[in-house]
């Protein structure tokens, strides 16, 4: 039986235009609708983490133009990129609990607000070591993927909580290889009327300007929840014994840290989108060296593995909730690891074949598989606790940029690189980490070998759904039954 998220509370919204669970969640998804609160937080969600990628990955299709300018040496820029990708690491972490205290659509548009000032102070860099701190300031906008995804989760129910979040995480992603497209043709439009190294400059005031325009359309239109925004003032006042609890910083960093499932995601999500990061870095320069090809053409094949976000990542969050219905629990992990296992297998073929087409046809399929994984990730996310679920999010998504900065420096730093055998061995890397998600348990729905704990109700799966507490409450009194 499909695992749903808990429902404690008496739905208010008679106004509603879908079908809601006890919750007030949405039990359908309809991506193409503005009629209810629903879709209003899907659509402002999607488009501000769109407009973060955007902001983040605007620079390097600027970068040859950017190092000629200021003199930055290739160390530099490989420094700046990991530096991007340590400042989304930190972000990420501190955004969950951000998001467990003031709410999604409060903590995003903070975000965007904070963020913004960064990617346009591109104007003013003049030195390497200027140009590395921007780009560890704008890595900090990328933490809204955390609000993403918890928006999504406290807005639709558990039985579409994947396709959801797959959908507006992927759409999302897109961003970033619109960029790598809008932002040469921006430059080279200003460049028309004003010097070369004042038009790279300026061309940073319209990701700037996109970034602000999000972050003033999520407060104007979003809310927090079915039920509306979270407001301070009433958390102030007298509440249950439940409530205290729930709004308790230290319960819920507690709650989420001491979590096994979320560092095993985390690493999951370190070898599934981690790869998608390290790969939108390193796959242009691995065309452009390997088979000679130019850079506006490795440009544009580094951009198709980017734009296939749109429909691979929310194909995986599809999958995961067609497994869950299906299979419940046990389908969403089996389904986890047979996609990211083929895309490390895809990853290593990608590293080995030789001949140009038939190396874009194997990155394509592999982009298609290790992007859906990531959605397949957060098909489960949801599921591990109710209470943290801000702080297990942000731990997943810190592994993705955690896995980013650790393979970019194990496999493709230093010189004289072969980044074909490097690529094949990030592919080895992304198998061998994907076999963690056997040892993940739920006592309520099992796991990928394992039947829930007879303790947990598996007469009726659900009946456990419908009582307070999480699964790692139900850890200290279940065990395993194999």
């Amino acid at each position: 039986m499909e695992p749903v998220l808990p429902n404690n509370k008496a739905p208010s919204l008679s106004h509603t235009t879908v079908s809601v669970d006890s919750d007030g969640r949405a039990t359908v998804f309809r991506p193409f609708s503005l009629s209810s609160p629903h879709s209003r937080a899907f659509h402002l969600a999607w488009l501000s983490l769109f407009s973060c990628f955007f902001s983040t990955f605007s620079i390097p299709p600027l970068v040859p133009v950017i190092s000629s300018d200021l003199n930055l040496s290739d160390s530099t820029v490989s420094a700046a990129g990991i530096a991007s990708f340590v400042g989304s690491i930190f972000s990420r972490l501190a955004m969950g609990p951000l998001c467990d205290l003031i709410g999604p659509r409060t903590s995003s548009a903070i975000l965007s607000f904070l963020t913004a000032p960064a990617i346009l102070s591109a104007a003013f860099i003049s030195s390497p070591t200027s140009f590395i701190l921007l780009r560890f300031f704008v890595g900090f906008s990328l933490a809204n993927f955390v609000a993403n995804q918890y928006w999504m989760s406290s807005m639709f129910s558990g039985n579409v909580i994947g396709l959801a979040n797959g959908v507006s995480a992927g759409w999302a992603n897109v961003g970033a290889g619109v960029s790598q497209l809008l932002m040469p043709l921006i430059y080279t439009t200003i460049a028309e009327f004003i010097p070369h190294a004042v038009a790279w400059r300026v061309s940073f005031v319209f990701p700037a300007i996109f970034q602000v325009t999000t972050a003033v359309l999520v407060l104007l239109y979003g809310q927090d929840t079915p039920n509306g925004n979270r407001d301070a003032s009433k958390r102030n006042k007298i509440r249950s014994p439940e409530e205290e609890e729930d709004s308790n910083l230290v319960e819920i960093l507690i709650g989420g840290l001491g979590n096994y499932r979320a560092w095993i995601l985390a690493l999951l999500y370190g070898y599934s989108y981690g790869v998608e990061l390290t790969t939108d870095n390193v796959i242009a320069g691995y065309f452009y060296e390997r088979f000679g090809v130019n850079l506006e053409a490795a440009g544009t094949i580094a951009a198709s593995f980017g734009i296939s976000n749109i429909a691979s990542r929310p194909a995986g969050g599809m999958i995961s909730d067609a497994l869950g219905k299906r299979f419940g629990m046990r389908g969403r992990l089996w389904g986890l690891w047979v996609v990211q296992s083929v895309a490390g297998l895809l990853c290593v073929l990608l590293g080995r074949v030789n001949s140009l087409w038939g190396s874009i046809a194997v990155m394509w399929v592999f982009s298609v598989f290790v992007q859906a994984a990531s959605g397949l990730v957060f098909g489960v996310v949801p599921f591990v606790s109710t209470r943290s679920l801000g702080v297990v999010a942000g731990i997943t998504g810190s592994g993705g940029t955690v896995g980013a900065v650790v393979t970019q420096f194990l496999l493709f730093s230093g010189d004289g690189v072969r980044k074909q055998r490097s690529i094949s061995l990030m592919g080895l890397m992304t198998f061998v980490f994907s076999l963690s998600v056997t040892s993940i348990y739920f006592p309520r729905w099992g796991g990928m070998c394992c039947g829930p704990s007879p303790s947990s109700g598996t007469d009726d799966v659900s009946r456990g759904l419908l009582v307070d507490g999480d699964e790692e409450e139900a850890d200290t009194v279940n065990r395993p039954v194999c």
